[in-house]
């Protein structure tokens, strides 16, 4: 992974570049010319684009999601490797959606953009609360961590506490990211946090012995997940953008599913568990790397949102980050997460 390349010019951003004339343009040299019907779908990360199509080859649909990469983010290699997971999951007859092959390639460059065409999939966020979609859920995630397992990714990283936690700690602080009123503050909390991590199991993850590591969806929050109503062909959870896909323990996958009290969540890890293990066997040892997780996905956070500040779409989306109330409030997130990292993990 690149190290994520800071553009202090938010005037000069590659995607000031990236107009609706220029996303058909791009699209154009691949066969696929729209009708002029364009619109952005909600990403940050990336532009992504719900576009209508005049003509297109043989399998494409008049209808398409068009993915821009973001520049400086990942290399080709690794975005190739998300596109072999997502045909790996496809042929598994996993319901992920990945992008299409079109003239015998699922990777198109276009000026400074690395693109990628999909089919579009309608659905809705599914309702965490109803046993029956955990269960479904669970089962597909298990299968999803099936195929996972056969093997690992060479290019893309591995979810671990220095990529998460202390680079984004040490990449803030280097940069002066947090206000001087609350930096010794944050400082201090955030490298408290962060041995907690350190001395939770996950630094034994992908070791002999150890906790499993495998090929995940990394970012498996209900945004994610589109739901379609059973009772149509095909119905049930379909899974959407591995552009985070990772190596890392099975139950990152499953954590960010989770919400609400303690006795919340361990009913809803109790359904997707019971969906999961329908298909695969689930260790009982991972439910302790919850919190430790949880903790580095707030400060990579953090750090994700001060990387991105020059995208001219981040502070016009996230007016409140970067003030000294925001990092306050930081402190008072890791504090507690310090104690709930203190507590006996979930059961199920």
């Amino acid at each position: 992974m690149s190290s994520d390349t800071l553009f202090t010019d938010a005037s000069r951003h590659p995607y000031d570049s990236l107009t609706p004339d220029r996303v058909l343009d791009a699209l154009d040299t691949i066969g696929l010319v729209g009708d002029g019907r364009l619109m952005a779908l909600s990403s940050y990360e990336n532009r992504v684009y719900q576009v209508q199509l005049q003509s297109a080859p043989d399998g494409v649909s008049e209808t398409v999601v068009a993915k821009f990469y973001r520049p400086g983010r990942w290399s080709e290699a690794q975005i190739l490797e998300e596109h072999a997971f997502a045909a790996e999951l496809e042929q598994a007859e996993v319901p992920a959606v990945g992008p299409l092959a079109i003239g015998g390639a699922t990777l198109h460059r276009f000026e400074d953009f690395w693109f990628a065409v999909s089919p579009r999939r309608g659905g809705r966020t599914p309702e965490l609360d109803d046993f029956e979609v955990l269960e479904w859920i669970g089962r597909f995630l298990a299968r999803i961590h099936s195929v996972g397992a056969v093997r690992p990714f060479v290019e893309r990283p591995v979810l671990d506490l220095q990529s998460f936690g202390t680079a984004s700690r040490d990449w803030l602080l280097g940069h002066d990211m947090v206000p001087l009123d609350v930096q010794a503050d944050w400082e201090r909390v955030c490298t408290e946090a962060l041995a907690r991590v350190q001395a939770s199991a996950l630094g034994q993850v992908g070791r002999a012995g150890g906790i499993a590591s495998l090929r995940l969806h990394g970012d498996c929050h209900p945004g994610n997940i589109l739901w379609t109503p059973t009772d149509r062909p095909g119905g049930g959870p379909h899974f959407v953008d591995l552009d985070d896909a990772r190596m890392g323990p099975a139950v990152q996958d499953l954590w960010m599913l989770l919400s609400g009290d303690r006795r919340q969540r361990t009913l809803q890890l109790s359904g997707l568990l019971d969906g999961y293990e329908q298909f695969r066997e689930f260790d009982r040892r991972e439910l302790a790397l919850i919190e430790p997780l949880r903790t580095l996905r707030l400060i990579h956070y953090s750090a994700w949102l001060a990387r991105r500040w020059s995208d001219p779409s981040f502070p016009a989306n996230f007016p409140w980050f970067g003030s000294s109330d925001y990092w306050q409030g930081q402190v008072v997130v890791l504090q507690d997460q310090i104690e709930a990292m203190d507590e006996a993990p979930l059961s199920a």
